[in-house]
């Protein structure tokens, strides 16, 4: 790969997806965003149309600047759209399975063979989907967190086989061009920030679950006596409750620590249906309509 990263594709447009493109394209890159048929497509189109106008909304960018993000972005339902990328972000659902199988695809369609494969999993090993490939050495873990507009952090995630090239381009696009702080971590399952953070969730999830608290006192507690900018629930509803559930069980397979293991309430909030933030319900009601 020569020069820097200019073109970017993104696979996946949901609440992470259309994140990271948004984020690409006000960096000036041209991105295009892969969904798994036009009509989703489309909707990843409007999820990141509708962020940007809330940016510009609140102030925090001109009207100018998100048309011209807007201009720079590319929708589709052909992975094949991904061809001539030189870094493509995986941002699918937290599913071994299907993760795995993007980035099977993707290392028969990506035509330069140093073009680099970065994966945005929470928790999943980064050396188990470099193996699908016949590129290990080029495939990194790039780990951002939602809002990707808001927060300005990147883990960058190495196994193995992640050449120290691969490294220094994947630092050098988060952090230069994208303009995030990055952190370094090994592949072990919840990298830095999760591996911290889930068992603080879960110990609030079980708490709630008990009947030792509320879930608005819970969150208040940690809020006005801890000074934390949001409590740990509605954190977790934030986050989404499927993710944090699909983090507490690899973190839970890897380590088998009590602390990892998914409390009840949790899984039977995901068998309804009950996510957070982007279904309208978790721990807390929400409007459908206001993301963040």
């Amino acid at each position: 790969m020569s020069g820097p990263i200019r073109r970017v594709g993104v696979v996946g447009g949901g609440q992470m997806g259309a994140g990271i493109a948004e984020v690409c394209a006000r960096a000036g890159l041209d991105t295009v965003v892969c969904e798994v048929d036009a009509a989703a497509a489309r909707a990843a189109r409007e999820r990141v149309a509708g962020s940007l106008d809330r940016a510009v909304r609140r102030g925090k960018l001109p009207e100018s600047a998100a048309q011209d993000a807007l201009a720079r972005l590319v929708f589709t339902g052909d992975l094949t759209d991904l061809a001539d990328r030189q870094l493509v972000v995986e941002a699918v659902v937290e599913s071994p399975d299907a993760k795995t199988e993007v980035f099977a695809a993707l290392d028969k369609i990506v035509e330069d063979p140093a073009a680099v494969l970065a994966t945005n999993t929470s928790s999943l090993s980064v050396m188990r989907l470099g193996r699908v490939t016949g590129r290990a050495d080029r495939v990194v873990g790039l780990h951002f967190f939602n809002p990707v507009p808001v927060l300005p952090l990147v883990e960058v995630v190495t196994s193995l086989h992640t050449s120290a090239d691969t490294v220094a381009a994947a630092e050098e696009f988060a952090g230069r061009t994208l303009g995030k702080t990055v952190i370094h971590s090994r592949d072990r399952s919840g990298f830095v920030v999760n591996a911290l953070l889930v068992p603080y969730l879960l110990s609030a999830i079980r708490m709630a679950e008990s009947g030792f608290a509320t879930a608005a006192d819970i969150d208040t507690g940690m809020e006005l006596g801890c000074a934390h900018p949001m409590g740990p629930l509605k954190l977790a509803d934030l986050i989404g409750l499927d993710t944090v559930a699909s983090i507490a069980e690899s973190l839970y397979d890897e380590f088998r620590e009590p602390l990892y293991a998914p409390p009840p309430l949790l899984q039977r909030m995901v068998e309804a249906g009950l996510l957070g933030r982007k279904t309208g319900r978790g721990f807390h009601p929400y409007d459908p309509y206001d993301p963040y």
